[in-house]
């Protein structure tokens, strides 16, 4: 089952996440609605693509009214396709929210177990990863492109959980919209580096479709590398939307060749306490 729910013509949710757990924001944005123009049309919410950046602060807005989660509680990252993560806690909220300068470097993912933080990261075809521990209310979110995977930045989020006491088989994982495997080629280089960390595994996230070339399944090689870390097989849900495919929801850093612009995952805990 589609784990994403579209809620407006701006964002979609992880529906079942926010009813098992109130007080839960959890999703991503589309790109539609927003007042970008040219190649960021027209909800463009990254900072670092050339886009006018009062359109993208007026984007970021417009997110943080829709979620009503206000932008000097969001957290962004400068993400570098590497495997850094960063716990946060309500002194860091605000950080790269406004800007990219005030992001935090070289990041890519974010955890907290703090209410009124959300975690947010940028995408046009990369894997957007979703973790939940509920019973220590610990959330996540990670930046997976190929290096990242092949890094395995989602066993990384695994064990910083594990920091906290947390077993993996209390861990629950979505697997965001991202470039599905017909539209996502690569060469052998990018393989070799699947292959080993894949040793044993019976069937491979990859195809080879002519000499050199081959299609690799980025979701289901995040899903292989969770089941190594310990995740339960059946807490971990796959989105099936591909952001290259679907023209009139997304953005695609493959499909627009380079020039466009970046949906918004996000993942907050509302503050519900009373202060």
């Amino acid at each position: 089952m589609e784990p994403f729910v579209r809620k407006d013509e701006s964002y979609l949710t992880i529906e079942s996440w926010m009813k098992q757990f109130p007080g839960l924001v959890a999703g991503i944005t589309t790109k539609i609605g927003g007042v970008s123009k040219g190649d960021f049309e027209t909800l463009n919410l990254g900072f670092h693509v050339d886009d006018e950046v009062n359109h993208v602060y007026l984007n970021r807005e417009k997110v943080a009214d829709l979620l009503n989660f206000p932008l000097d509680q969001w957290v962004g990252a400068e993400q570098i396709h590497d495997i850094g993560l960063k716990r946060v806690e309500k002194k860091d909220c605000g950080k790269g929210s406004v800007s990219y300068e005030q992001s935090f470097k070289g990041t890519d993912g974010f955890y907290t177990n703090e209410e009124g933080i959300l975690l947010t990261l940028v995408f046009a075809d990369c894997v957007p990863l979703f973790f939940i521990a509920p019973n220590a209310k610990m959330i996540g979110a990670a930046h997976a492109g190929w290096k990242g995977t092949v890094s395995q930045i989602s066993k990384k989020m695994v064990a910083a959980f594990g920091t906290d006491g947390i077993n993996p088989k209390d861990i629950h994982v979505v697997i965001g919209p991202s470039i599905c495997e017909k539209c996502y080629i690569v060469d052998n280089r990018v393989v070799k580096l699947v292959e080993n960390i894949l040793e044993d595994v019976d069937r491979k996230p990859y195809n080879l479709i002519s000499d050199g070339q081959f299609s690799l399944d980025l979701r289901q090689l995040n899903r292989l590398i969770l089941l190594k870390a310990g995740i339960p097989d059946e807490q971990i849900s796959m989105s099936n939307l591909c952001t290259s495919c679907d023209q009139e929801l997304f953005f695609s850093h493959r499909r627009d060749q380079g020039k466009t612009g970046r949906m918004l995952s996000f993942i907050g805990w509302k503050e519900i306490s009373n202060h």
